[in-house]
């Protein structure tokens, strides 16, 4: 006989796993402003834009991570957090590639 999978785990782990995604997205987000922070127009307003994402990214995702709103696993939120994690990552990217230069 096998022991059934215990639903109440499930919640606890997406939200954990949504805990790591914002604190990853604030650790980019903090060094891509870092990075941004040379003096070069361009590269503070690509700064800039990664901190208009993170703020975005935070405001949709932090009731997913937190204890206050319910636990989704889809729909057109996730959608836009995946977006703008992509945008996050390609902006911190050309801020990486312009520094190199």
């Amino acid at each position: 006989m096998s022991a059934g999978r215990d639903p109440g785990l499930q919640p606890e782990r997406t939200r954990l796993a949504w805990r790591r995604t914002m604190l990853t997205l604030t650790v980019v987000t903090v060094l891509a402003v870092r990075l941004g922070s040379t003096g070069d127009p361009t590269d503070a307003s690509i700064a800039g834009i990664a901190a208009l994402l993170w703020g975005a990214v935070l405001l949709v995702c932090w009731p997913w991570g937190s204890d206050s709103g319910p636990v989704r696993t889809g729909g057109p939120r996730l959608r836009l957090a995946a977006l703008a994690t992509l945008g996050l990552a390609l902006l911190g990217a050309l801020l990486v590639v312009r520094g190199l230069w």
